[in-house]
């Protein structure tokens, strides 16, 4: 792997439920894992237990490990708490209440109690500072320093640990930024800052604003957090870099990472999209719908040719969860994925309207799923799948854990009352719900991108993604899953598939025939010597840097962008007709047509400054044992409720072989997670390790 000074390479991702630890072997390509409950206040404590474990298990010496890499869900997590610093803001005056404002779109027209987002920033701590720049970065008022140093007064008497600062058009020209971050330097010292030209140099007031109070509310935190688990990590004898994880399914170093943390928003799940890259690749597909269900949430994400589409539209802290438009906007590059529905830890219950429905509550690690008896009794998909069989109380994290079949049923139960039905009953339309519920959000996910999943590989990771995949699969239409190798710890292995990379944007509207060439490279001579500074520091050697250039264009008079490939190089008038040609390609292959005689214009203008790609080899999962029977027993398992339940044989994943291959019903086991097979399936071992499951007459 790139740049790795040891031997081994080391992943840490932290989920709602769990933390999983992965160690990689870059010379023979082995790799070993291990899974522990995550820990709270601190999960860093939960990271150290599971490093120095997997470590001293495998032998490894601390300094032998060369690059370690962290996802984390800890900024969603704070922004969807509401638990981050006290925020100020300085805005343009006239502009304090652009947070509320908002868009004047709403996202659910016939909703007449339509809630928004709360803001970040309590309206007393927005404070207006007399300025004004025009859409071209010209001053049409200086910025007014006596306003602005009382501003900042206030917000130091008020005790505000971070500041965001975002002017009218500062994307244009960030001079009055500049000018007011000094003051604020000067005036709040201790304050974590964070200005608008810096996190997010696009237009689109308010989407520029609230993305800058984001970076702003959880600077401090993730700043302590990042710095305590890189000397965590160093007191446990480690000297690698630590590197962290972005949503654009790249990684930058630590100390990027704390000044620019609304970038780790999708941090986790982008190590489970790579994952499925990789695993299916290894098998001959690229077509692929990575569906990673852990403990709290699955996300989904479509990979078209082996690449992930990359998308500055996201939200955070949604008022209805799967709703758009009810969260706080994000203009921060992330992987274009959806979450599709509940974890292993989702709580089901009756909705207002006195029908079934899981999560979107979780039990999270503690007390957790009834049945883990540490006091929880809420009912949840976990609980569920116990009592139908598909999971083996006596073999949950390989025996580590035992799960209490007793408390699921008496908390499944309680539920099946209130519907007047068994507990077989109610936990089998639990299942089938959770099922239903992520097929549904997965099929309007790629509806709406334009693509037929039936040709698609789905690649199932997470805790509780081979235990539901195949279901959801026969739902969208998909014949084939693929489940990797540890596939219960996919997003941390896939984080060592990362490069580091950081990407970066510049607005500068012009329709294509009258672009100002000049202005144009130097924005991109800008771009990539801020990408080689960053890149530098995070290590990479300066004849390794990549730069990609792309645009967000569209026909004059529409309201959103697609975004095209550019060439490198110099841009000059020679070029117009080429920038006509890649965005005609793109228009024609996304929407099918093209609209003669409209003109075009470029908004946005981007580059990724990125390293190679990390190859990890030909990966090798470790086993416990080799030879000697696989099949471990039967149990009974429900898959039909009418049917009632039929005795189902057990697998030890650990023992299957290349060529192995088994009609379903069947159940595999691993220490980190179960493959559930239904019957109408066929399980074969692939040449690379992992499982393939076919529907009956679907795709080899």
């Amino acid at each position: 792997m790139a740049f790795n000074t040891g031997r081994y390479a080391l992943a840490i991702d932290i989920g709602g439920t769990f933390t999983d630890v992965v160690v990689l072997d870059t010379t023979s390509a082995n790799m070993a894992v291990a899974k522990v409950l995550t820990s709270t206040p601190d999960p860093s404590a939960a990271v150290l237990e599971g490093v120095k474990h997997l470590l001293r298990e495998q032998g490894v010496a601390a300094e032998e490990v060369g690059r370690a890499i962290h996802g984390t869900t800890l900024v969603t997590n704070t922004l969807i708490e509401r638990k981050g610093a006290l925020t100020g803001l300085i805005t343009t005056g006239g502009f304090r209440d652009a947070l509320e404002i908002g868009r004047e779109g709403r996202y659910d027209i016939y909703d007449l109690f339509l809630e928004l987002p709360e803001p970040l920033v309590e309206r007393r701590l927005r404070m207006e500072v007399p300025e004004r720049l025009n859409v071209r970065g010209e001053v049409l008022v200086p910025l007014d320093g006596g306003a602005l140093r009382e501003a900042c007064e206030v917000l130091r008497s008020e005790g505000v640990e971070a500041v965001a600062i975002s002017f009218l058009h500062a994307y244009a020209n960030p001079v009055h930024e500049q000018q007011a971050a000094e003051v604020v330097r000067e005036v709040l010292p201790d304050a974590a800052l964070s200005v608008s030209h810096r996190v997010a140099p696009e237009l689109r007031e308010y989407d520029r604003t609230s993305t800058t109070v984001a970076n702003a509310y959880v600077q401090p935190l993730a700043g302590r957090y990042l710095m305590g688990l890189e000397g965590g990590l160093q007191g446990c004898g480690l000297r690698a870099p630590l590197h962290i994880m972005l949503s654009n399914g790249g990684s930058c170093s630590a100390e990027t990472a704390a000044a620019f943390p609304v970038r780790l928003v999708e941090s986790g799940p982008c190590g489970g999209a790579l994952a499925a890259a990789y695993w299916c690749r290894r098998c001959g597909w690229e077509d692929v719908l990575a569906f990673d269900m852990g403990g709290t949430t699955a996300k989904a994400m479509l990979s078209s040719r082996g690449e992930f589409p990359i998308t500055t539209e996201s939200e955070v802290g949604r008022v209805y969860r799967f709703k758009r438009g009810s969260g706080l906007p994000l203009l921060v590059p992330v992987m274009d994925m959806i979450e599709i529905g509940a974890g292993g830890g989702s709580i089901a219950h009756l909705n207002e309207m006195g029908l079934p429905a899981v999560g979107p509550e979780s039990a999270g690690a503690l007390p957790g799923p009834a049945c883990y008896g540490q006091g929880g009794s809420t009912p949840t998909v976990t609980d569920a799948d116990l009592i139908l069989g598909f999971l083996n109380p006596g073999y949950f994290l390989g025996g580590k854990m035992r799960l209490e079949v007793s408390r699921a049923r008496d908390a499944i139960e309680g539920l099946a009352r209130k519907l007047e039905m068994d507990v077989e009953r109610m936990a089998w339309g639990v299942h089938r719900l959770v099922n239903e519920n992520m097929a549904n959000a997965g099929r309007v996910h790629a509806a709406e991108r334009g693509v037929d999943l039936r040709g698609y590989t789905m690649a199932a990771t997470g805790g509780a993604g081979p235990g539901h995949a195949c279901g959801v699969a026969e739902r969208l239409g998909i014949e084939r899953v693929v489940v990797p190798p540890a596939a219960g710890v996919g997003s941390a292995f896939g984080l060592l598939l990362a490069p580091i990379s950081f990407d970066f944007a510049r607005s500068y509207v012009s329709r294509l025939e009258n672009l100002d060439f000049d202005r144009l490279n130097g924005l991109f001579e800008e771009m990539e010597r801020e990408g080689g500074v960053v890149l530098r520091e995070a290590g990479v050697p300066e004849g390794a840097i990549r730069m990609v250039r792309t645009a967000d264009m569209r026909y004059v008079g529409q309201g959103h962008e697609i975004r095209v490939p550019l060439p490198g190089g110099l841009f000059g008038p020679e070029h117009v007709s080429r920038l006509q040609e890649v965005f005609d390609g793109e228009y024609r292959r996304i929407y099918g047509r093209v609209c003669e005689g409209v003109a075009v214009e470029a908004v946005h203008w981007r580059l990724a400054a990125s390293a190679p790609r990390p190859d990890a080899g030909e990966v090798r999962a470790a086993t416990s044992r080799a030879g000697g029977d696989v099949l471990k027993g039967r149990r009974p398992a429900l898959f039909d409720v009418e049917g009632g339940a039929v005795e189902t044989p057990v697998y030890d994943r650990y023992g299957l072989a290349e060529g192995f291959a088994v009609d379903g019903p069947a159940i595999v086991e691993e220490a980190e997670s179960t493959t559930v097979v239904p019957p109408g399936w066929a399980l074969a071992v692939h040449p690379a390790g992992s499982l393939i499951l076919t529907r009956s007459g679907g795709g080899g």
